[in-house]
């Protein structure tokens, strides 16, 4: 069901998770890389645990990490396959302590998300996705259970979730804009992702900006095997292998029924 390339990542994710676990329960060192960007010792010691565990594992990979210095991992775009790694998903929401945060691994082959690992530490949950072979929920103690997008093909009646960190007048005007049924807002791109590729909600849409490529990497493999789509917010594949690192066009991740309906009103209110 799961190959063993993907029972490695999770095997690593859990590792990872019990170090952020167990600083998120106690204490942790806190800084800003810049505005309302934190950084906390413990993003930093799962992004070593998790690239040193990597590059054991599949050595010569690259390993493009959110916390690693980008000189580890400059001439990635050459490769064939690289990792994209987030340690944690949503520190801004591990430091308020909202539960919703995630640590995450994506698999990039030939510039194609093919595999992704998302895990939960609070939960304990893992969402695991592998194109070919499809998308599970799953825990330590539970065997793998498969999910799958929802059917809504209706803005009128979908469910859509933005980023947190959206203004409420922007959320307020793309609820107007889409005419979905219900918006609202939640931490972790990697949760956002995790919540489609499950049915239980529609879509997450992400208009202007949605972080880094290490932001969507793993949750692109797992919604794309789950039966959704995740495209930038023109409807362009990720490019994972071009100049930026940026997800500097949007993102938009839905169950696919919905997705050329959400396209058609976004490309319209972005274009000049």
């Amino acid at each position: 069901m799961i190959s063993p390339l993907v029972s490695q990542l999770v095997d690593i994710t859990a590792r990872a998770g019990e170090l952020v676990l167990h600083s998120y329960r106690t204490t942790y060192e806190l800084a800003y890389k810049g505005p309302n960007d934190p950084v906390t010792s413990a993003d930093r010691a799962a992004n070593d645990l998790i690239c040193n565990a990597l590059a054991k594992a599949f050595p010569g990979w690259p390993i493009v990490a959110e916390e690693s210095d980008p000189k580890t991992f400059e001439r990635y775009r050459d490769a064939d396959n690289i990792f994209f790694v987030d340690p944690i998903d949503g520190t801004q929401e591990f430091v308020d302590r909202t539960d919703e945060f995630v640590v995450m691994i994506g698999l990039v082959k030939q510039g194609l998300a093919v595999a992704g690992v998302i895990h939960s530490p609070v939960s304990g949950k893992f969402w695991v996705g592998e194109l070919g072979v499809g998308a599970f929920r799953m825990t330590r103690d539970t065997e793998a259970l498969a999910i799958v997008p929802s059917r809504v093909s209706e803005l009128s009646r979908s469910h859509i979730l933005v980023s947190r960190a959206e203004r409420l007048d922007a959320s307020t005007g793309l609820v107007h804009l889409l005419g979905a049924a219900a918006l609202r807002s939640l931490g972790s791109a990697g949760l956002k992702g995790a919540m489609v590729a499950e049915g239980q909600v529609d879509a997450y849409v992400a208009p202007r900006h949605a972080g880094k490529r290490w932001d969507a990497c793993a949750l692109d493999a797992l919604v794309s095997a789950a039966g959704g789509c995740v495209t930038d917010a023109f409807g362009r594949s990720i490019d994972y292998c071009g100049e930026t690192l940026s997800n500097d066009q949007g993102m938009v991740v839905s169950n696919g029924a919905l997705h050329g309906s959400i396209l058609e009103r976004l490309v319209s209110s972005l274009r000049p």
